[in-house]
């Protein structure tokens, strides 16, 4: 039954289940919401959040994902050593955090919000944020090129003392 269920569907119950709940639950915020008279113009913001993320940004996201997924497969060919810590995640979890700050902050940073933000805030819109923005992306790269060097020197270590 479980193999006819899995070979159906193409995963396990309990991945339906999760599924399942989870539409639950944005049923059960929708129906929370519908009073409001904003619910409409959320429900088509969400709507059009989904398709722009699965029909815009999710195919960017494998076309820049792609250069670093076939820098590894040609190491693999060269190489006769295997890759013991992968450089993948390294670079894609700095180029997220960078790109979710830049998307979040986006109307600070191109200046677009400076009267609203003077007024909010109480912070001149003579603050470069753009020169803030890309030195939080400097130290988003920086640490997980720090964490990759200790992954690469605890794999080394780990090969040395393996070995002996």
């Amino acid at each position: 039954m479980m193999a006819w269920f899995r070979r159906f569907y193409g995963e396990s119950p309990l991945h339906l289940l999760a599924l399942i709940a989870c539409f639950a639950l944005a049923g059960a915020a929708l129906l929370a919401l519908s009073p409001s008279p904003g619910a409409v113009t959320i429900a088509i913001w969400f709507v059009a959040a989904v398709i722009g993320h699965d029909l815009v940004l999710y195919p960017l996201y494998a076309l820049a994902d792609r250069p670093l997924v076939l820098a590894r497969r040609a190491r693999r060919r060269v190489s006769s050593r295997p890759v013991t810590v992968a450089a993948t995640n390294h670079v894609r979890l700095p180029v997220l955090g960078s790109l979710l700050v830049g998307l979040v902050w986006f109307p600070t940073i191109s200046g677009g919000g400076a009267e609203v933000l003077a007024f909010a805030a109480g912070l001149p819109p003579t603050i470069d944020y753009v020169m803030r923005w890309l030195l939080v992306t400097a130290v988003l790269f920086l640490a997980s090129a720090v964490v990759y060097a200790v992954r690469l020197g605890r794999a080394a270590v780990r090969e040395r003392t393996s070995g002996l």
